[in-house]
């Protein structure tokens, strides 16, 4: 039997972002406004909604995550709400069915939060979107009709991260790039550096190249090394003056003066 595939009036969406190293992925269906009264209306207020035609929406996060402040085990959740004129309750639900199916059952939400109401222009499709994205954390909005609804998702990396490099090292083929890179991730978090600057020595021995003499350098000025990170700087600067690669020529000459000025003082 062949079913065809036609326009659906609320199409499927699927929306996915990595927060740190996890990924948070939303699939719901999309309404429209179509003129109608969207919120009190169409979607009552203190009634519960599926927060998205169809089957509803559902949140799914490879790791553990942190939702405004509150902590949410990996899975797969129900996207649940309790739409009001000032604020929503949001309910992050373990079902596995769609409550067009399947009768709500409040025993098995994982977190319920409560949600200020922001006022905002016109919308006319239901949207859910990923906003304000840094390096450990990222907004998930909800907007429709003039209502902006939205909440802070936490996915703390670097605990994470160290896990996923000590098992890439541990491999007989890692590289000198992974080397470099699991001592770039510790530098720029200010953790394990006197790991991170054997890794990088590792990496800048086996592969030196201008980037990684400017990363040995910066480890070695990060263990308190300043004249071992002068000489790598210098390093660094020879073969990017040789390749062209002006920015780092500039990088290491002001890295260079600060630290020259440091062992003088």
């Amino acid at each position: 039997m062949i079913i065809p595939k036609l326009p659906q009036q609320s199409p499927k969406a699927t929306v996915e972002q990595t927060i740190g190293v996890t990924d948070v992925k939303v699939t719901y269906a999309r309404p429209s406004a179509k003129g109608r009264k969207v919120f009190g209306d169409l979607v009552p207020f203190g009634q519960l909604w599926r927060t998205a035609a169809n089957a509803g929406s559902y949140i799914t996060f490879e790791a553990p995550v942190i939702i405004n402040g509150n902590a949410v085990e990996a899975g797969q959740y129900a996207l649940l709400s309790f739409p009001g004129e000032l604020s929503w309750k949001i309910i992050f639900n373990r079902t596995s069915r769609s409550i067009l199916f399947a009768p709500y059952d409040a025993a098995q939400d994982v977190l319920v939060i409560e949600i200020p109401v922001a006022h905002m222009p016109f919308t006319e499709t239901f949207t859910i979107a990923f906003d304000h994205l840094t390096t450990d954390a990222a907004v998930l909005a909800m907007s429709w009709e003039n209502s902006r609804v939205a909440f802070t998702i936490d996915a703390p990396a670097t605990e994470q991260a160290l896990k996923n490099i000590h098992e890439a090292l541990a491999e007989p083929d890692a590289t000198p790039g992974n080397y470099h890179n699991a001592a770039s991730l510790c530098l720029d978090r200010g953790v394990r550096l006197p790991q991170a600057l054997e890794w990088m020595k590792h990496s800048a021995e086996k592969e030196p190249k201008f980037f990684t003499l400017r990363t040995l350098s910066l480890l070695y000025a990060a263990n308190g090394m300043k004249k071992e990170a002068i000489e790598a700087a210098k390093r660094s600067m020879e073969m990017s003056t040789a390749g062209g690669f002006d920015a780092f020529v500039k990088l290491n000459e002001a890295k260079i003066r600060e630290w020259e000025e440091d062992l003088v003082a």
